[in-house]
Formats: C-alpha cells, sequence, structure tokens
C-alpha cells in the first residue's frame, strides 16, 4: 500500500479524491490518503497562517512555523520514510517518467503552496523535489497534486482494471496513445478502421503503434526528438506521413 500525506490550506478540496480510480484505491487499501489541514499547526489567534514578505512587494508568505508543525506531524504519523514534494511554479516538469519512479516509492508527502508561495527555509530544510505540472500559475498546490496523486495511483499495481491499461496510455512509451473505437461501427458515415474488425491482432498492433507514431508527429513533434526509434518504427511513421500528404 503506497501512502500520500497532503499538507494544505483546503482540506475539503481533496473530496474529489474520494471518486474513481483513487477513489477505488483506496477502498481497495492500496493507497492510504492523509490530509494535514495547514491551520490547525498555527498558535495564531486568528487561524492565520501567513504574514508579508520581507522586502516588500505583493501578496503572502506561508509561514515557517504551521509549516514546520504540519511537516512534523505528517512525517511522525507513519514510520515509513517519505520523499518529501512541494508543488510549485519553479518545479521540474512532471513527466511521465517521474511519475514511475514516484510509484515506487513507499510515501509520499505533498506540500501545497498558496498565495506568493512558502518561507523558503521549509524548502532547504525539508523539501527533497520541487515539482510543476506546467508553465503556467495556478492559484495553489491542491490541483497540481490531485493531478500528481492522480497520476501515480494509476501506476499502483492493481489498481486499473486491466493490467495493460497504464503501459498503454499517452506518455508511457514516450509517444501519445492510439485512437479508439467502439460501437456501433458506423456513425454519421463515419466506420471504424477495417483492420480493427479483421481479427488479425498482428496486423492491430502494427496499425496502433503506427497511429502513435503519426499522432505523436502531429500533435506532440517535440516527443519524438526525445525518442530514438527502431528501423521498424521510422518505416511505420514514414509510411503515415506520406499517406497523410497524400490525402
Amino acid at each position: 500500500m503506497m501512502e500520500v500525506d497532503v499538507i494544505t490550506l483546503f482540506p475539503t478540496m481533496f473530496s474529489a479524491l474520494d471518486y474513481g480510480v483513487v477513489g477505488r484505491a483506496q477502498d481497495s487499501q492500496r493507497l492510504k490518503l492523509s490530509i494535514y489541514a495547514l491551520r490547525n499547526y498555527t498558535e495564531n489567534p486568528s487561524n492565520r497562517v501567513d504574514d508579508r514578505p520581507y522586502g516588500g512587494g505583493p501578496g503572502m508568505i506561508l509561514q515557517y512555523e504551521p509549516l514546520e508543525k504540519a511537516i512534523q506531524a505528517a512525517l511522525s504519523a507513519s514510520s515509513t520514510p517519505s520523499t518529501l514534494l512541494y508543488l510549485s511554479p519553479q518545479g521540474a516538469p512532471l513527466s511521465q517518467s517521474t511519475i514511475k519512479h514516484l510509484a515506487q516509492q513507499p510515501r509520499l508527502t505533498l506540500l501545497c503552496g498558496r498565495y506568493e508561495g512558502i518561507d523558503e527555509r521549509i524548502i532547504d530544510r525539508f523539501v527533497d523535489q520541487e515539482l510543476s505540472v506546467g508553465d503556467y500559475i495556478v492559484s495553489g498546490g491542491e490541483l497540481p497534486a490531485m493531478l500528481l496523486i492522480d497520476a501515480v495511483t494509476r501506476m499502483l499495481p492493481g489498481v486499473l482494471g486491466h493490467e495493460q491499461s497504464a503501459v498503454q496510455d499517452s506518455f508511457s512509451e514516450g509517444l501519445l496513445d492510439h485512437p479508439h473505437y467502439t460501437r456501433p461501427r458506423q456513425i454519421n458515415q463515419q466506420t471504424v478502421p477495417s483492420v480493427l474488425l479483421s481479427g488479425n491482432h498482428e496486423a492491430i498492433t502494427r496499425w496502433r503503434q503506427q497511429q502513435a507514431l503519426g499522432k505523436t508527429w502531429q500533435k506532440r513533434p517535440d516527443l519524438l526528438k526525445r525518442r530514438s526509434l527502431t528501423a521498424e518504427e521510422k518505416r511505420l511513421l514514414d509510411q503515415y506521413i506520406k499517406n497523410s500528404l497524400d490525402q
């Protein structure tokens, strides 16, 4: 079972994780999710956990003391060693390879920032890694934390209905996913590709590989630049590009 702790100003936001894949993972005890409300760890009479930044400037900064107490409470709640992650715009981009690595850890502690950020001394003392979900700004670390938890949970053994589901997801092999179809066979003169109805599993596998390569070439060519293609993959991609240009 993986343990995930979350330190946040808005604990009720994480009730969204009671549903779907993450909810089932919790019900089956493959995931233990513990939420720590930051305001429970302040001694301020008004329950404030932020203050103005030294040096001036706009916004507020989450204070060291309540963050330290919340982190210590989370870390001491279990004997399992934890990796502490801070969801931050300054962090390394969250990728599928990072998700795979994190899914192999026994325990994660996620720190959700707010406002203009947190006291840097917390990062220096406690944080093992800063992670970002993209080159844009959101109001806090809660939504990025939920994205990370969902992505990691999908990689845990036994969580998904089919053992190959996580393997075949987009980005799992450095490519986008191939197209999917289901019943009925024809809608508004749009038909399912005949190869998927052929029963020829070798041909279907080859078609799916070619489509994954082609879709990545069309939508995320940057991914192809990072990946070394085999001779067969190059042949399939060249054929896809030729067919696309001929249309």
